[in-house]
Formats: C-alpha cells, sequence, structure tokens
C-alpha cells in the first residue's frame, strides 16, 4: 500500500465527503476497535445544518471518530473541528490533535481526543499493516457518485493505547469512501459486513437507494488482495437493536448467523459482531445496518450534538 493511493489530500467537492476507515477485533476476541477519519462528516448535524444555509464546504466539517469496544472500559469519542484544524499532505491526514500517515508499508495512527457526553481521554496509537491490498474501487450507485475503495481487506493491527491503558492485536481491515453529495441524497439504507475467513476476506454490501437502482455487492478477497465476486448468498433476518432498528445479513443457505455483541446501537447506526457461515465456513464478522431515512429526520439532528460535540478554534 502506497501513500498516493490512498490520497488524503484529494479533492472533495462542496457537499461531498470522504472517510478512511479502520476495524480490529483481538486475537482472544474480547475487545475490538473501529476508526474513521472524516472529510466532510457525512453524520454531522453541523454539516446537514450548514448545507441547508447553502454553506457546502467539507473542510469545515470533519472529524476522527474512534471506539474502543470491551466487556469493560470501551471509550468513544468524535469531536467535529473546522478547517483550520485540518492538515492533509498526500500520505498524511491530521485533524485537531489526532493524525494518520503512511510509513513505509505501515498505516500508522495517532490518537488523542476527549468522549463525549462524559469527558474522558481517549489516547494512544495504531498500527495497521496489510497482509492483503486492494486498488480497485466499486460504486455503490448506478451514477458512481458515491464510491468504496477496500485498500487492506485484510490487515494485522497493533492497538496500543495509553487512556485507556489496553494493548492488543488482531486481524483487522482498511477501506475509504468518498462520494460528490450528501449520503443521504442518494440513499435510503444499507448494511455492509466483513468476515474474516481463514486467509480470506468476504465483503457483504447491501444498499438500498433512492433511485431505482438497489445495489449488491458479495466479493471474496484472496490473500493477495484480489477481489472475486460470489454467488449472493440468502439474506439472514437478525434481531432489531434496542432502538428498534432492522437488521439483517447473508449467509450460506441453511445457516444461521447470530448477534455475538451489539457494539453501537444509535437511533439510525448499529455496529454488531457476529457469528456468520460464508463459504462453508464458519467466521466472525462486524455488521452495520445504517437508516439515512432516520438520520435525516429532525429528532435524530436535534440528539447527536451531545455525542458529536464542535470545536471551531
Amino acid at each position: 500500500m502506497h501513500s498516493g493511493g490512498l490520497r488524503f489530500d484529494r479533492a472533495v467537492g462542496p457537499s461531498g465527503y470522504a472517510w478512511w476507515y479502520v476495524d480490529a477485533l483481538s486475537d482472544d476476541g474480547t475487545r475490538g476497535l473501529t476508526l474513521i477519519a472524516f472529510i466532510g462528516s457525512v453524520f454531522s448535524p453541523y454539516y446537514a445544518w450548514a448545507r441547508r444555509r447553502g454553506r457546502h464546504d467539507p473542510l469545515n466539517h470533519c472529524a476522527f471518530n474512534v471506539a474502543l469496544y470491551a466487556a469493560r472500559g470501551g471509550r468513544w469519542a468524535m469531536t467535529e473541528r473546522g478547517a483550520a484544524q485540518v492538515h492533509r499532505q498526500t500520505s498524511e491526514l491530521s485533524i485537531g490533535t489526532s493524525s494518520m500517515r503512511m510509513t513505509g508499508d505501515a498505516l500508522e495512527i495517532t490518537v488523542d481526543e476527549i468522549c463525549a457526553p462524559l469527558p474522558r481521554r481517549l489516547r494512544g496509537s495504531i498500527r495497521v499493516l496489510p497482509s492483503a491490498l486492494c486498488a480497485q474501487s466499486f460504486s455503490l450507485d448506478e451514477a458512481g457518485l458515491h464510491r468504496w475503495t477496500p485498500y487492506a481487506p485484510r490487515a494485522r493491527v497493533e492497538v496500543k493505547f495509553t487512556e485507556p491503558a489496553v494493548e492488543w492485536s488482531g486481524v483487522g481491515y482498511f477501506d475509504s469512501n468518498a462520494g460528490d453529495e450528501p449520503l443521504e441524497d442518494a440513499f435510503d439504507s444499507w448494511t455492509w459486513s466483513r468476515a474474516s475467513l481463514p486467509n480470506r476476506t468476504v465483503v457483504l454490501y447491501d444498499v438500498k437507494t433512492r433511485r431505482p437502482s438497489d445495489r449488491t455487492l458479495a466479493l471474496e478477497f484472496a490473500p493477495d488482495g484480489a477481489a472475486h465476486p460470489i454467488e449472493v448468498p440468502p439474506t439472514f433476518a437478525l434481531p432489531p437493536t434496542g432502538w428498534r432498528l432492522e437488521r439483517k445479513t447473508r449467509a450460506d443457505s441453511g445457516q444461521i448467523a447470530h448477534v455475538v455483541q451489539t457494539l453501537e446501537d444509535a437511533p439510525f447506526y448499529s455496529r454488531s459482531l457476529l457469528d456468520t457461515a460464508l463459504l462453508g465456513a464458519r467466521a466472525p464478522a462486524i455488521h452495520e445496518s445504517l437508516s439515512l431515512t432516520r438520520f435525516s429526520s429532525p429528532w435524530i439532528q436535534w440528539m447527536l450534538p451531545f455525542r458529536m460535540p464542535r470545536i471551531t478554534f
């Protein structure tokens, strides 16, 4: 993986977005991590309000979203920052006091955030070492306005935090999404998952659009990162979340997928750890469900600042 492919300094147009996403599960299965660096934060109420006032600059709405998952001691932070606190180069991105950069074959991430609504420090480092590389991009809509690039469908991830004091490593994943319009303009909802099979990764993307062009991607990534379409598995219903958000996935015919743990349970979004069956094997999977119809509702927009503060100086 090279920094030119990541393009942290890529152009992001008015009302558009770009994000870089990492997730990982510890080898013992007891801890997890997700991190998303946003240019034009797609889940920002401030960005949505600014667009309604004719202000469309995504650089004024950037954030590091970091979540540590554990039975005890998990933490979550997402503070939005303005353009003056964003610095981008081809190989490096910093937003406020957190940053990510390419150093050789590794993605090095430094995290220094404050959680909300309970103000606790979240400080540490993450190292992503890809074991499979993919430079291919996939369109999520018919017009090609929303694109997904699974840079490292499989990686070793090393996590070392001082606040809280945790250190572990495990199998992870790294991708990027970019778009030329707000997500809610194009999509009603989607579900996504990545499952770690021995030496392979399976990614499933089901996208329900606001235009007559729903899309399903079912891909197997080989050890060298090459993407191969697979037969789309049948849909499998999962229990709804505490907020009654619908969850579903895909699994081998005649097999069962179940929720091991709900990692995030928000009114419009959930992230879950699944035990599923794909390509004839049982596998753990990170799964997300997103309702952009719910996200757009006024009551959700009113609630979000309590979890997503904004700093402009």
